[in-house]
């Protein structure tokens, strides 16, 4: 990332978001930062129905979840021991249509889908960047695109699979598209 980022106008990143999948990508990301002294702050972005946010805000190695997440790849029962919650600065809970509504803005930006891991940190991301000019800051913000779309046409890209899950993307996709039309977070 630092190298990626070493001829763009802020090399250093503000902020980097990771999501939670077993803990082991923000662990090893942060470690990194912390080892080579960065500025830079590490953020998870973590689904609903997964419990790292809960053990992060209440510093609870064994909290729990009682249902899996419908975010593949990320959102964990239990806590995993490669999560290293000392390591993160922040952690962001985002409801599971707006990562839908993020890899759905996405795909409408760039022409390529992901997977809903990537609309998770994407969503945070959105949510960081909009405080950062809301308080007047800057500098970048980096979050990975984790994983490729094309296995979820009928899950994330369908809108059946949403009305089954109950799942509401349309406040979601709003938001980001005045996000991104504005640079501010709607209300």
């Amino acid at each position: 990332m630092y190298q990626q980022l070493r001829l763009e106008r802020y090399p250093e990143p503000t902020w980097i978001v990771a999501t939670a999948g077993t803990g082991g990508t923000s662990a090893t990301i942060a470690r990194y930062v912390h080892y080579m002294q960065h500025d830079t702050r590490i953020c998870v972005a973590d689904p609903e129905n997964s419990c790292f946010f809960d053990g992060w805000t209440r510093h609870d190695p064994h909290a729990t979840a009682d249902c899996g997440s419908r975010i593949e790849g990320i959102g964990r029962p239990r806590m995993e021991p490669s999560f290293v919650p000392g390591a993160v600065d922040r952690m962001m809970k985002v409801p599971d249509a707006a990562s839908v509504a993020a890899v759905r803005a996405l795909e409408t930006a760039i022409g390529r889908k992901a997977g809903g891991s990537t609309g998770t940190g994407l969503w945070s991301a959105f949510k960081i960047v909009a405080e950062m000019v809301a308080h007047g800051h800057t500098g970048s913000v980096v979050t990975l695109i984790c994983d490729p779309g094309d296995r979820y046409l009928d899950k994330y890209y369908s809108d059946d699979w949403l009305a089954a899950q109950g799942l509401d993307i349309a406040p979601y996709a709003a938001a980001i598209e005045s996000f991104l039309a504005t640079g501010s977070w709607p209300e």
